[in-house]
């Protein structure tokens, strides 16, 4: 029972131990799993079904529009734009069904929509519609 010097047929490997490289593959990959949906940024919208009846707002509901000019509108009143989250924060204050339609002109540019879209979700509102009209065919 000699240890040391004996030649007991053990060589130097020529393979390579793939198991630490599959466990930090593996940590890597549930790292971004877990900060992937973190790095998404934009204004989350409440996207329609695929649908061919369209949609009518009700009564009681709030319609924003932003015209050719850049001008806000809350329902038919203009509302200068730094104005809009309180008012609209004011108006929902007390409702329950926080829901508000974006009307904007063709025009506009798209970073002004997108102000106004994030204006109206820091105001508290959970659900936003846009307001289209149908394509000519």
């Amino acid at each position: 029972m000699a240890m040391g010097g004996q030649n007991n047929n053990r060589g130097v490997m020529a393979e390579i131990n793939v198991t630490p490289l599959v466990d930090v593959m593996l940590v890597l990959l549930v790292i971004f799993m877990v900060t992937a949906p973190m790095m998404q940024q934009g204004v989350q919208v409440n996207l329609p079904k695929a649908d061919t009846k369209a949609m009518t707002p009700a009564e009681e509901s709030v319609v924003v529009s932003v015209d050719k000019n850049g001008k806000i509108f809350i329902d038919k009143d203009e509302v200068p734009a730094g104005d809009l989250r309180q008012r609209l924060s004011v108006m929902f204050a007390s409702r329950a069904k926080k829901e508000v339609f974006l009307k904007a002109d063709a025009g506009v540019p798209y970073g002004e929509v997108v102000r106004t879209m994030a204006e109206i979700k820091g105001a508290g509102i959970e659900r936003l519609g846009m307001v289209t009209e149908p394509a000519a065919k």
